[in-house]
């Protein structure tokens, strides 16, 4: 069936992360001095263990705040390390991670010419993201996104995550569309395409170069129907 519609994940696929790793880096380094510590590395492995166990725990949950997953995370990682996050400290990091995940997000080069190309074809599009409202709104604001989207979700205002099938099921009745006639694109192997793929919509596996996508369980996850490594590759895609 021919394509009508092309839903989009947020990070990883219109926006990249290759910033996020060396900003976090330095948010960590401040928490270490507000820790007392006087040297940042045991608190930045101890964040790696912690984030890796808690995007297991998570991807249980059929939906959740990230900003609780964040704060999760950095409160185990502290404890980790032997300190003690006081509510004060964990206030100030999930305020701190998230204006630094913001900041530091870059949006791809060929993401707006990708979308006013595809919207010329009268192609449906949309953001399909496992994000915050805090953090949604201002980035499709920040880069003028609202020009060439129908809609955007997050998972905080479907109340579902993805993989989570109501979170697909609520985009698709916004959109008024049947999954087969959806595409898919997303960096994760886990919540976008074996999400997607399992209501039937066809998949687009994008790669975000020297960035492994975040938050990963490791489950298993179907293969992707096309892999890429441009968004500039969609057009002629959908065009069969």
């Amino acid at each position: 069936m021919t394509i009508q519609g092309v839903f989009f994940d947020l990070g990883g696929t219109l926006y990249t992360y290759k910033h996020v790793p060396r900003s976090h880096g330095e948010l960590l380094n401040v928490a270490a001095t507000r820790l007392g510590m006087t040297d940042p590395k045991p608190l930045k492995k101890a964040y790696g263990t912690a984030i890796t166990a808690l995007s297991a725990e998570y991807a249980e949950k059929s939906y959740y705040l990230h900003r609780d997953l964040f704060r999760d995370a950095f409160q185990r990682c502290t404890e980790l390390v032997g300190a003690s996050a006081t509510p004060d400290l964990l206030d100030w990091y999930i305020d701190a991670h998230r204006d630094s995940v913001f900041g530091c997000l870059e949006i791809k080069p060929d993401c707006l010419d990708t979308l006013s190309r595809l919207r010329e074809l009268g192609l449906y599009q949309c953001i399909v993201s496992n994000i915050d409202d805090d953090m949604l709104e201002p980035l499709v604001q920040r880069e003028g996104l609202h020009r060439y989207l129908d809609h955007w979700t997050s998972s905080e205002a479907a109340q579902s995550c993805k993989p989570h099938r109501g979170f697909f099921e609520l985009c698709l009745q916004k959109s008024g569309l049947r999954a087969e006639q959806v595409l898919f694109v997303g960096d994760s192997p886990e919540h976008d395409i074996a999400g997607a793929a399992a209501l039937g919509m066809r998949t687009a596996l994008i790669i975000d170069e020297g960035m492994p996508p975040p938050l990963q369980s490791g489950k298993q996850a179907v293969d992707a129907h096309h892999t890429i490594r441009s968004l500039a590759e969609l057009p002629a895609l959908v065009r069969g």
